[in-house]
């Protein structure tokens, strides 16, 4: 497949996308907290226009989106564009298919949700603004956590990968479900109506077999407008959109292979030798048609839905999230202390991912074996899985764009800078917590059987 991004395919080869991560959330905490903080943050609130005559595009509410805004509301849309994707996929194809695969992980994250959200509330009782932000621990980040369990290589047994990654899956469409219930305040009807032709036109679009990846980002462009306008979370339109992208391969996979042999088989054998390689490549009009027709075929084998997901995976990975975390990441920590740990908004969150999320991603799978309606990972005993279910409390990206999204508006500025500190010291806790778990209970690489390097999963004891 062509290389569309050659800057960071190269980036890819020394940094990972987590360690990218950690870089921005680093870098937006050192200058926030330098003497170019003033600047840092009012970087974010210059406006963003993209003007036919005097209609701007990205405006909303009849004002133009600043920075910050449009990181938020478009770019996250495209994150959501990505995750939506990848949620399909599984659905179909992948682990969530399976139900005998997919329901621990998916009954752990219903606990990794629910707990947390109880813990919240039970801190912030009573205080109906600080309660807006109970969804805030939900979340577990998947670039991070996987990161961190990536460091074990081979000690750690690949039916644990699979539950943690599945986990986390299922946590982001729950969280997408919050968004859209919760974060939905007044609704604007016309708006919501011209969305919903949108929707209309993208499912025939796909029921009619439409292949065209300009279509369905145009189209999505369309719908993400429309949806900021009506009053539900713009995001919501690139999980949307994601659901109405075409995941078959109408004619199969044996006939666009055989179309390619056959024209490759036409295709002149030619010798080329070192002198020749750098003098330019002059093809016939009849070669070219050929190749072309082989280029055809071989864009027909990957469905739309992969094919998208290739595209948007390195750009979100390696430009949307850590944009994102650059932009939100930057506590200012003047006038703050580790204190604003042990009250409020701050303690909240950092107990909703520390302990809500291990305690209830350990208990609810716990009580599903007992009970003998899931199964584990095979190779994991219940400490080392412990210490999987710790990493869960890695709740970066979502649950710091859900912090904006509970506390937006400049009156709540102290609420939402205890929300990210929250966020940032609960999700190192868990992922030290977690390492060092892992470290002590993962069997030594010399000790873990070679069969259980394969996917599957099985019911596993201690």
């Amino acid at each position: 497949m062509k290389d569309n991004y050659p800057f960071i395919s190269m980036l890819r080869k020394y940094v990972s996308s987590s360690v990218l991560l950690v870089i921005a959330t680093v870098a937006a905490l050192i200058i926030a907290n330098s003497p170019w903080g003033d600047l840092y943050r009012s970087l974010w609130s210059l406006p963003v226009s993209l003007s036919i005559g005097s209609f701007n595009i990205f405006s909303h509410g009849g004002h133009a989106m600043t920075l910050g805004e449009f990181i938020n509301d478009y770019l996250m849309a495209i994150f959501f564009l990505s995750v939506g994707l990848e949620i399909k996929r599984e659905v179909l194809v992948g682990e969530l298919s399976n139900i005998k695969n997919a329901i621990a992980p998916i009954i752990g994250a219903c606990g990794g949700m629910i707990t947390p959200v109880i813990v919240f509330f039970l801190v912030c009782w009573g205080n109906p603004v600080m309660e807006r932000g109970m969804a805030i621990p939900m979340a577990t980040d998947i670039a991070f956590s996987l990161g961190c369990l990536s460091v074990f290589s081979k000690r750690c047994p690949i039916g644990l990968k699979v539950f943690l990654a599945t986990l986390a899956v299922a946590d982001d469409l729950g969280g997408i479900i919050v968004i859209a219930i919760r974060y939905t305040d007044h609704l604007n009807l016309w708006y919501l109506f011209i969305s919903a032709i949108i929707i209309a036109v993208l499912c025939i679009g796909n029921w009619r077999g439409v292949r065209t990846k300009a279509f369905y980002f145009n189209t999505g462009f369309l719908l993400w407008y429309f949806m900021l306008g009506s009053g539900i979370h713009a995001t919501i339109a690139g999980v949307i959109l994601a659901f109405c992208i075409p995941a078959n391969i109408p004619r199969g996979t044996k006939f666009y292979i055989e179309r390619i042999r056959h024209k490759l088989e036409h295709f002149p054998a030619t010798t080329v030798t070192r002198a020749d390689r750098n003098k330019p490549v002059v093809l016939s009009d009849k070669e070219i048609a050929l190749l072309k027709s082989v280029e055809s075929a071989s864009d027909h084998l990957i469905s739309p839905l992969q094919d998208m997901e290739d595209v948007l995976k390195m750009s979100v990975n390696y430009h949307i999230i850590p944009l994102f975390a650059f932009a939100n990441a930057g506590v200012n920590l003047a006038g703050m202390s580790l204190m604003n740990l042990f009250s409020g908004v701050g303690l909240a969150v950092f107990l909703g991912l520390l302990i809500g999320k291990f305690c209830g991603v350990f208990s609810f799978t716990w009580v599903g074996v007992k009970l003998g309606i899931i199964r584990v990972p095979q190779g994991a005993n219940w400490k080392s899985f412990a210490g999987v279910c710790m990493l869960c409390g890695i709740g970066f990206t979502v649950s710091m764009f859900m912090a904006a999204l509970s506390y937006p508006s400049a009156e709540h500025a102290d609420l939402l800078n205890d929300a990210k500190l929250g966020i940032l010291c609960g999700s190192m806790a868990s992922a030290i917590i977690g390492c060092l778990m892992l470290n002590r209970f993962l069997p030594k690489e010399e000790e873990v059987p070679a069969e259980l390097t394969s996917l599957q999963i099985v019911e596993g004891k201690e």
